[in-house]
């Protein structure tokens, strides 16, 4: 039964992937997400089904248009992929339970959100109130089921946006969407996790950002966008955010 449920999680992390990358692709261009259907953005050919079968129809059709022949990028069967083990580890971790649904929907939030900034330098707001939305409904979905009190939440939220906002204001080195972003993940991870995703946000920034720099990848003066560090960081907290803190807390302990 676990071999058939957690094969059913990662498939259904394919199909969502597949749907995140139109997403991706959409959302940029100010276009709808459900309409026209999928197709060729190079010859505009409508996609058949069987064009659409995640991971495995890039690798029949040798990464090229059936139609027009043209290369299709290797990131649409890598977000399908990661999708799909992203949904399946979540479901390792946390068996089923409202928990599982509810990391599955932020992680595929941020999927969304993140690959959008890396390729535009943007967020948008379509996104992140949806977040929003969906970690208040989780909010109350845990306080209509009794399996945890909102104020965590409410606060985790407050603090990941707070501290953002605080630092635009103060510098005006970050952009307002990435205290949306903050704001959203910590609606859905409590204050704790949201303290350990900032650290990590911030670390994985400095390191990148720096490394970038020392390549001679981006200069100085290049932006780089800090939402795609904020998705990892927030990323890394569902899985191991609570093992983090409770290092750091035996740690001090001793």
């Amino acid at each position: 039964m676990n071999l058939i449920m957690s094969i059913f999680v990662f498939v259904c992390g394919l199909i969502f992937g597949s749907f995140f990358n139109v997403c991706i692709f959409r959302i940029q261009k100010g276009e709808s997400i459900v309409y026209p259907p999928s197709h060729c953005t190079s010859c505009n050919n409508e996609l058949k089904w069987y064009d659409l079968v995640p991971v495995l129809s890039y690798v029949v059709l040798k990464g090229k248009c059936r139609y027009c022949k043209e290369k299709i990028s290797l990131r649409y069967p890598a977000v399908e992929l990661i999708t799909g083990v992203l949904f399946y580890f979540i479901y390792l971790k946390y068996g089923i339970n409202i928990l599982t649904i509810k990391f599955i929907v932020l992680i595929s939030l941020l999927i969304v959100i993140g690959m959008i900034d890396f390729d535009t330098t943007d967020v948008y707001s379509s996104t992140t109130i949806t977040g929003m939305v969906a970690g208040v409904i989780f909010i109350l979905i845990g306080m209509y089921f009794k399996t945890n009190v909102p104020i965590p939440f409410i606060i985790g939220g407050l603090l990941g946006g707070g501290i953002i906002a605080i630092i635009i204001l103060i510098t005006g080195g970050m952009g307002w969407g990435d205290a949306e972003i903050c704001l959203l993940c910590g609606l859905f991870l409590g204050w704790k996790l949201t303290v350990v995703m900032l650290m990590l946000s911030f670390l994985l920034g400095g390191i990148i950002g720096v490394a970038l720099i020392a390549l001679r990848i981006k200069s100085r003066k290049d932006y780089i966008p800090f939402g795609p560090f904020i998705t990892l960081a927030a990323m890394i907290a569902v899985f191991f955010g609570q093992n983090m803190i409770d290092y750091y807390i035996s740690m001090i302990i001793r």
